[in-house]
Parts: structure tokens; C-alpha cells; sequence
């Protein structure tokens, strides 16, 4: 099920889709901060980050994803928001990411400073890294409400044996794993043990770093695109990527305000169904 976020800025109304945990609804486009917002202390390019987060929340985004191990992207992701006046919309998700359980506390703690903000909405084991200790953390601060919702990460198809195993296994509120229209591995189980088990699905590296778009703009677009209101192989591969049933948000990393506009223009409008998803992945594996 897809609701509209009403109040949303042009071209209409943000798409959302429930929370499977709680039914809070989420816009279907993210922003991510991997080496985008890694700028160290380069004031201007802080400037040119707080303006992307800007022109996200004016396009009714909501959440916006780092890491540790991102560099300078947490600090600069607070920098934004307090350039922002704390924008009341934000849907903070981080994680933790060091080989250290008993560090796990300290870190999280450290992030949540460089981000400004009370709490944390979403915190996730990152890439697995010491998840037993890491997600026992977790769990114990979501029984003291000091986050709302735990998960784990994955990216590019990593260990995606024991990643079922431990959503089989622990109560997990998100997922997070790489996929777009041409990796599609996480299809076959990770997917729908995701609807299954309740879990919400965040999918990274929607655009392999920037490799897809590049590879498919040296193409033309095709003109039944339209159908779905996708304007540019961007909103295509986001559109493709949003209307799997499974999939909560995707997090598209960019240093461009146009670039983020575009993004969030893809969770509007129509969206493909079996048959035109079918269409679309047949066309680009055509290509």
C-alpha cells in the first residue's frame, strides 16, 4: 500500500508506504550521505550539502541515512540541520560500525552529537560488524525508547547467508541492501522474507555509484517512460526500484539540489506495475 504525503512541494503529492512495525508512513525516497557528504571542514561545500538537504525537505523527504564509517558526512549532516532550524520532519537512521561491542555505546553516542539530535529514529548494525553484541545494544536502547527503530545493513550482495539467518531470527524493524534494476539478488529471499517477517526494506547504492545512470544515458529514454511519469533514467531506476512491494525507501546519494529534486520526483506519480517492472528490466538488459 502507497499513501501520499499531502503538503508535499511539486510536481504532487510524496508517495509513502507504512512502516511494516508500525505503520508509520514513510516517503519512498531517501537521501543518502556515502562520499557525498564527506567534505571535511570545506565550508562551502558544508553550504552546498545544507542546500541539497534543504531542497530534500522542501520536496517532503524525510529520511536521511550516515555512518561512521561515511567520514565527515555525520558532522556535516548536523551542520545542516542546524543551518535548517532542525527541520521537524526529519527521519534520522545511522549506525554503528566498529569491531568493538563494548564501544558500541560511546559510538552511538559520539554520532548522535555530530547529528544534534536527541535520539536517534533508526540505528543499524552496519554491515553486519559485530552484530551479535551491536544488535543486543540496540534492542536494550529501543526498550528504553532512546531509538524507535533497529536494524542491519548490507551492501552489494555481502553475506546475504547470514543476513537471512539473522532476520529469521531477531526482531528486527529494517533491513537495509543494495538494489536496483540490475541487481536483483535480493529478490529472491531477502525480499520476501522482509515481507514476511514484518521488516521494513531501505535499499542502497540505487544507482551503482553513479555507473548505472552513466551507462544508460548513453541511451535514449523510452518514450513509454511516460507511463509512469519517469522524465529522466534516474527517476526510471528509482521508480523500478520503489514499486517493489517490499521496499520501504530508497536513499540516492547526491551533491546536486537539482539532482535531489529529480530524485524525489520519482515518488510521485505512477508507478510501474508486474507487467511494466517486467518491461522496464527487459529493456535495459536490452540495451
Amino acid at each position: 500500500m502507497m499513501w501520499p504525503l499531502t503538503g508535499a512541494a511539486e510536481p504532487g503529492p510524496v508517495l509513502t508506504r507504512p512502516v511494516p512495525s508500525t505503520g508509520e508512513a514513510l516517503p519512498l525516497v531517501g537521501l543518502g550521505t556515502w562520499i557525498t557528504f564527506n567534505v571535511g571542514n570545506d565550508t562551502e561545500a558544508r553550504d552546498s550539502c545544507a542546500e541539497v538537504m534543504r531542497a530534500f525537505f522542501e520536496a517532503g523527504g524525510r529520511l536521511i541515512d550516515s555512518s561512521p564509517m561515511y567520514g565527515s558526512s555525520q558532522e556535516v549532516v548536523g551542520y545542516g540541520l542546524q543551518k535548517l532550524g532542525s527541520p521537524t520532519g526529519l527521519f534520522s537512521a545511522d549506525k554503528v560500525w566498529t569491531s568493538s561491542g563494548s564501544a558500541g555505546l560511546s559510538q552511538i553516542e559520539a554520532s548522535r552529537r555530530y547529528w544534534t539530535v536527541p535520539r536517534f529514529d533508526l540505528l543499524q548494525v552496519h554491515n553486519l560488524l559485530s552484530w551479535e553484541a551491536h544488535l543486543r545494544t540496540l534492542l536494550v536502547m529501543k526498550a528504553a525508547g532512546e531509538v524507535r527503530y533497529v536494524g542491519i545493513t548490507t551492501s552489494e550482495g555481502r553475506r546475504h547467508g547470514e543476513f537471512e539467518r539473522v532476520m529469521r531470527q531477531h526482531p528486527l524493524d529494517f533491513i537495509q541492501v543494495t538494489y536496483n534494476i540490475l541487481d536483483r539478488e535480493v529478490e529472491e529471499r531477502i525480499l520476501p522474507l522482509a515481507a514476511e517477517r514484518g521488516i521494513g526494506v531501505i535499499v542502497n547504492r540505487p544507482f551503482q555509484q553513479g555507473a548505472l545512470i552513466g551507462r544508460l544515458e548513453r541511451h535514449r529514454l523510452p518514450t513509454w517512460a511516460a507511463e509512469i511519469d519517469a522524465r529522466t533514467w534516474a527517476q526510471f531506476i528509482l521508480k523500478f526500484i520503489v514499486s517493489h512491494p517490499a521496499v520501504t525507501c530508497a536513499i540516492p546519494a547526491t551533491t546536486r539540489v537539482d539532482h535531489v529534486r529529480e530524485n524525489m520526483a520519482a515518488a510521485t506519480g505512477q508507478l510501474p506495475d508486474a507487467a511494466m517492472r517486467a518491461r522496464m528490466i527487459a529493456y535495459v538488459e536490452g540495451l
